[in-house]
């Protein structure tokens, strides 16, 4: 028997930038930057909690930039900053991927996100140029770009595998809904928050 869902429920799902508090309907460089650092804490091997946890850490030292964060340094981001948010391993790993991506867009983008999306020819170009930054795959080029359909035009990866699994599980028809809509990325949210919910109940058994 199919497991059911509250799609209504679904469709109010909060983004994970609406919990960090970054606003990307505002699309300024300051607030894509700032989801730009959450989702590469969000790709790593790490919890969804430590991720949120060394943004916040982030966010409490006022490193919301790329040349603020170049400028703290790679100690100063291992100690305090991976420390506070929860680290106990990768976080030299980290601090350098971050450092490494700052400098990047720095030099090769002016330190804007926009930029970067006025440069790309279309949503593969886009999920191309992302994936040359350093440690950045596509796990992590998803987690950025899909709660950016609504706001930027080139921005429209495909749904993750798992987030088209589990909405056959609930009986949800992803293709009823148009991928570049608010609603699309809700419920993609919470379908995202019912595989760990999933995982979890597994775990307990």
């Amino acid at each position: 028997m199919p497991l059911k869902v509250n799609i209504t429920k679904l469709k109010k799902s909060k983004l994970y930038s609406e919990e960090l508090c970054i606003d990307l309907q505002k699309t300024n460089d300051e607030e894509l930057f700032k989801w730009f650092l959450a989702s590469i804490l969000f790709g790593t091997r790490i919890t969804e909690t430590i991720a949120r946890n060394t943004y916040k850490t982030f966010e409490r030292y006022n490193l919301l930039e790329p040349g603020k964060i170049i400028k703290a340094g790679w100690e100063f981001l291992v100690n305090p900053i991976m420390r506070d948010g929860g680290y106990v391993r990768y976080d030299g790993k980290t601090s350098t991927q971050i450092l490494r991506n700052c400098s990047t867009l720095i030099q090769k983008y002016e330190g804007s996100l926009n930029k970067l999306h006025r440069d790309t020819k279309n949503s593969k170009d886009l999920e191309n140029k992302l994936q040359h930054f350093y440690g950045i795959g596509p796990v992590t080029t998803n987690i950025f770009l899909r709660e950016l359909r609504p706001f930027w035009k080139k921005s429209n990866p495909e749904p993750l595998l798992i987030v088209k699994k589990i909405a056959i599980k609930y009986e949800i028809n992803l293709n009823t809904y148009n991928r570049k809509s608010l609603t699309f990325v809700r419920i993609e949210a919470g379908l995202i928050r019912l595989r760990k919910i999933l995982r979890s109940n597994k775990t307990n058994r």
